[in-house]
């Protein structure tokens, strides 16, 4: 164990969990936590649910507190840049942070909207969006327009609707996250809108926007106008990578890490000592066909948790330190509230060529699918059926494991993976 300062860059999910994990396993070093927002740590996911509709707290979506990690936690300072012969991390207050052992755990931003747009038109990612967004939705008056259904913009829909805010939802696919779940959930997932009296506009976009000083409305694509006195931008999330340009890292949308997580440089070997966890990174995962045909970015809650525990491992057992074993097979999975239903899924349901369903009952609110490629598992999901899903796990850590082993060509030499 040769780091004796280990700087965790990022204090939301991914980052505290890597702290909490390298005490866990032992080290008694010097850790530093550096977080971009002045708040404590705390969980994203109630922010579009339970803590915009006012029914939590702060309080109520603080994660474990640090105080007993003995870290020197540093809130409300960005990072401005790395330096990796330095071995050395440039806060955006100017202060300079050395480190043995550096986790990159920066996350991800909401993706803006790509020209001005008036007061009143929002971006849900931390915790003061969320205030802001609730300010402007409890409002007199209010209507919302969401623009993207994707997992975000339809928890936002459905908790605005629940409040009574008149909603209206713009998606540019036919159906709501059919190019996460497919066309099936997807049509499931439109019809819970409808039925929640959610105004559902899809295969159209927002052409502009209206109002001078504060947003009135939105033109769509398909020559109708839409009023809103608040707007909610859902168009997908862009890893905080901005602050590494420069430092020789390999940055394809995210951090280019292998299968440990260990960041790759430019030239694609293993950097020394760096680790990257959570939004911000992407990895090879056996269920995508490993290491040789890329790496598979997952923006969900389990995979912060998941990569934690490995990273601290990684860190504190590095190589030369004692071999690592293989790396553990993982399954990703997502949950997401609705209208009253819990979706869940297991494994990459986005990266099937079939869709099988099992059960299909909108009155009774009840949907369960398997996905595969090539005849293989590779994913499943549930409506309000947990139990069920339980029963896929297996099936896809098996499977991954056979993809895993399985012989792969590059070039024109068999190898295995």
């Amino acid at each position: 164990m040769s780091a004796r300062h280990i700087v965790v860059v990022g204090a939301s999910l991914a980052g505290s969990r890597t702290a909490r994990a390298l005490r866990d396993q032992g080290f008694d070093g010097r850790l530093t936590l550096v977080g971009d927002e002045p708040h404590a740590p705390y969980d994203r996911p109630p922010l579009s649910k339970q803590l915009l509709a006012d029914a939590w707290e702060f309080d109520d979506i603080a994660l474990p507190s640090t105080d007993d990690l003995d870290a020197d936690l540093r809130t409300g300072v960005p990072a401005a840049a790395l330096r990796l012969a330095d071995r050395e991390l440039v806060l955006a207050d100017g202060d300079r942070v050395g480190w043995d052992g550096l986790v990159i755990a920066t996350g991800a931003a909401a993706r803006p909207w790509p020209a001005t747009v008036p007061d009143g038109v929002h971006t849900l990612r931390t915790l003061d969006d969320a205030r802001a967004l609730r300010r402007d939705l409890t409002a007199a008056g209010a209507r919302l327009l969401v623009v993207g259904a994707g997992f975000l913009g339809s928890e936002v829909a459905a908790t605005a609707v629940a409040l009574g805010v008149p909603t209206t939802l713009v998606e540019a696919e036919e159906l709501p996250m059919a190019r996460a779940i497919g066309a099936v959930a997807g049509d499931f997932v439109a019809r819970l809108h409808q039925e929640a009296g959610v105004d559902l506009r899809t295969g159209t976009t927002v052409r502009s926007f209206t109002g001078a000083d504060r947003v009135t409305g939105a033109d769509l694509g398909d020559g109708t106008h839409v009023p809103a006195t608040v707007v909610l931008l859902a168009l997908g999330a862009v890893p905080h990578t901005a602050w590494l340009r420069g430092s020789g890292l390999r940055v394809d949308g995210a951090v280019v890490c292998d299968e440990y997580g260990r960041v790759l440089a430019e030239d694609g070997t293993v950097v020394p000592d760096v680790v990257a966890v959570g939004d911000v990174s992407r990895r090879p995962h056996p269920l995508a066909d490993g290491p040789a045909d890329g790496t598979l970015h997952l923006g969900h809650w389990s995979a912060a948790v998941e990569h934690s525990a490995l990273a601290a491992r990684v860190l504190l057992h590095p190589a030369g330190d004692g071999d690592l074993p293989e790396p553990p097979v993982t399954v990703p999975s997502f949950w997401s509230d609705l209208h009253g239903v819990r979706i869940r899924s297991l494994g990459l349901p986005h990266l099937a060529d079939e869709a099988r369903t099992v059960e299909h009952d909108l009155p009774g609110r009840r949907l369960e699918i398997s996905y595969h490629r090539d005849g293989e598992p590779i994913g499943a999901l549930t409506v309000d059926r947990a139990r069920r899903l339980a029963a896929y796990r297996p099936l896809l850590v098996e499977a991954a494991r056979r993809r895993r082993a399985a012989p792969t060509t590059v070039g024109s030499v068999p190898t295995t993976v």
